[in-house]
């Protein structure tokens, strides 16, 4: 995933950066590095768990408890 496709995923769900560092439980600064797609002058690379987080966010999962996806309309037990 590269920086342009992060900001696009992010926009495409209609997250400011504080939203989509809330989401996945990142500070809205490292969001702003993987947008720049550096950090300090030195490249930085979208982990593959943020990457995989991006996926399970647009298809609707909201946490996973590790058996059952929680999506928008699951409702908590």
């Amino acid at each position: 995933m590269t920086p342009n496709q992060f900001r696009a995923w992010r926009k495409s769900l209609g997250f400011k950066q504080a939203d989509a560092g809330e989401y996945l439980g990142l500070k809205k600064r490292i969001i702003q590095y993987y947008e720049r797609g550096e950090r300090g002058g030195k490249p930085l690379e979208i982990p593959k768990y943020v990457r995989l987080a991006c996926y399970a966010a647009t298809n609707g999962v909201t946490d996973f408890d590790g058996e059952n996806p929680k999506t928008a309309q699951t409702k908590d037990h």
